[in-house]
């Protein structure tokens, strides 16, 4: 079931962000000493609430059984422009669906907030997530490179 998140979810919310991007984080060797600000290890409780009440982000989240297993934000940044922040499912709840169902919606929700691009930005080395975007109609638009990050961000885009 995905539901709102509130503040009751939110130390939920960091374990999940966390530990979700903490599987991405080994496989590509992302330490904090040399990406400090990836969402792993720079995602804590004031972010979560900077969020929430500053930027005023929707987040929803996938609960099984009441157990927060998977998590998206969105910011909107300009009129019509949107971007999908740190969907994220747990490991152990991979392969069963709920990134799609995340995502659907994410893209739903987006819509009917007024959204009619949807970005994102992954960890551009990390193919298989990008496949799985593209495969949802996604589009690779561009890569940059951080000082602040041992690897390459890459950007993507949806008309929604």
């Amino acid at each position: 079931m995905i539901r709102a998140i509130d503040e009751n979810d939110v130390e939920s919310c960091v374990r999940v962000i966390r530990e979700s991007f903490m599987t991405v984080a080994k496989q590509y060797n992302i330490t904090v000493e040399n990406s400090p600000y990836f969402t792993a290890f720079a995602t804590d409780e004031n972010r979560i609430h900077t969020w929430m009440h500053e930027q005023h982000r929707p987040m929803y989240g996938y609960f099984d059984n009441d157990k927060l297993v998977g998590y998206y934000n969105l910011f909107f940044s300009g009129e019509e422009e949107c971007e999908l922040g740190s969907l994220c499912v747990l490991p152990e709840y991979r392969h069963k669906g709920i990134g799609e169902i995340l995502l659907d919606d994410s893209i739903s929700r987006a819509k009917e907030l007024g959204c009619n691009v949807m970005k994102l930005s992954i960890v551009e080395e990390n193919t298989v997530l990008r496949e799985w975007y593209e495969k949802h109609g996604f589009i690779h638009t561009e890569t940059r490179k951080f000082d602040f990050f041992s690897f390459t961000a890459g950007y993507m885009e949806k008309e929604i």
